[in-house]
């Protein structure tokens, strides 16, 4: 079997399957239960000075008989005293020293206050802090979470007050609400950032109820915006992980969150630049033992191709991505339909005629779809509402300077 050990800025774990600082890493039995399930490394969730928690703190996107395609969340950060937590995360370190055990970090804008929880924290014994600038909901409204993430010279300053007074390495949390993602990357950098992990949750509401019209989750008749994650997030994470991968002025290892929740995704932000990824909403919705999976799937990937490592893929990816004007706009595909595997259902033909091209015709005394090859544009459409798995498939017609690739 392929070897799935990866190391993060020095931090290493036997695979590349962490969890990401939230309500699957409060506690010391819930981490035990996830490194004895297959989970390679885990981000306690964020501790700081003690909060209250609201009741009623979660809410879910469905879509078309998919539950919880997405989660919106106003949970804070740990209501657990520090010490309780500080403790659990020794006796976890102590029990499982080859796991990745990393510690999630909150606290107001001093830094004395810094160097006294960075202090408290590293005699734990843990491999690493994670600077939690990102959350974007309850802590902004204290100068903390996103407010420190979207503001590059706090980011930079704080982050050098961490490093300043770490012996571990500093992992600095970005958020996804701004304008530029690459600017905070690299004011983290300049504060001496050792890598980066990326995305937190993304501001939003799930909804409005109809009967209260209340936004949701409803607190006693009021809300507030909260965190946005699950498999909804992914693209957005993606796009977000590419951006700081190709910029050379970052050059930071990365752990990769945002949607994950089979080893493909886990890959495909690997494949972006991640040295390491992190879940949270899929444990919250399937349990710990999705990892079972994510190791026998990336295992067998690895494998059934010759790669000795996972390491091997990193960034691969990442040179395949540019601006828009680098693409080659001699390179054409079209749409091409298998007339066995058609159902005629005609949602290509609708799809086309109303938000494509106009490119496919009806045939009289015909279910099955005529596609004009001169006017289609191979824009995909057709091939991505298709219910049929490998009816419509896009052809290339045109290989583009370089050929097909």
């Amino acid at each position: 079997m392929a070897d799935l050990s990866v190391s993060l800025a020095g931090i290493k774990s036997p695979n590349p399957f962490w969890l990401s600082s939230g309500p699957v890493t409060n506690t010391y039995d819930q981490m035990a239960r996830a490194f004895e399930q297959g989970w390679g490394g885990a981000v306690w969730k964020t501790i700081g000075e003690p909060i209250v928690n609201v009741s009623s703190r979660l809410g879910g996107l469905d879509y078309r008989g998919r539950r919880l395609l997405g989660l919106n969340n106003i949970e804070l950060i740990s209501d657990r005293p520090i010490a309780d937590n500080l403790k659990e995360v020794a006796r976890l370190k102590n029990r499982y020293p080859k796991h990745a055990v990393v510690v999630s970090l909150m606290v107001e804008h001093k830094a004395e206050t810094w160097r006294e929880l960075v202090r408290r924290t590293e005699d734990t014994g843990c491999d690493g802090l994670e600077l939690n600038f990102s959350c974007p909901h309850g802590m902004g409204e204290r100068g903390m979470g996103a407010a420190i993430g979207q503001d590059p010279e706090i980011t930079q300053e704080i982050t050098s007050w961490a490093q300043e007074y770490a012996r571990t390495p500093v992992i600095v949390k970005l958020t996804p609400n701004i304008t530029n993602i690459q600017v905070i990357g690299r004011a983290a950098k300049a504060g001496g950032a050792n890598a980066l992990a990326l995305i937190n949750t993304i501001s939003s509401f799930t909804g409005v109820d109809l009967e209260t019209f209340t936004p949701l989750p409803a607190v006693a008749g009021r809300s507030s915006h909260g965190g946005y994650c699950g498999p909804a997030v992914k693209p957005i994470a993606l796009n977000l992980v590419a951006e700081i991968a190709r910029d050379p002025q970052i050059g930071l290892p990365i752990s990769g969150i945002g949607g994950i929740e089979t080893w493909r995704d886990a890959l495909e932000f690997m494949l972006l630049g991640c040295s390491c990824i992190q879940v949270q909403t899929a444990v919250m919705h399937w349990g710990f033992r999705i990892v079972e999976d994510m190791i026998d799937g990336l295992n067998n990937f690895l494998d059934e191709r010759g790669y000795k490592t996972v390491r091997e893929l990193i960034g691969v990816s990442v040179p395949k991505v540019g601006a828009w004007g680098q693409l080659d706009l001699s390179y054409q595909v079209r749409a091409r339909v298998d007339k066995t595997k058609c159902i005629g259902c005609q949602l290509c033909y609708i799809a086309c005629l109303d938000g494509g091209h106009q490119a496919i015709d009806l045939v009289p005394d015909s279910r099955i779809p005529l596609f004009a090859e001169e006017r289609c544009v191979g824009c995909n459409l057709c091939s991505l509402i298709c219910p049929v798995q490998g009816c419509i498939t896009m052809q290339v017609t045109k290989p583009g300077r370089q050929g097909n690739r």
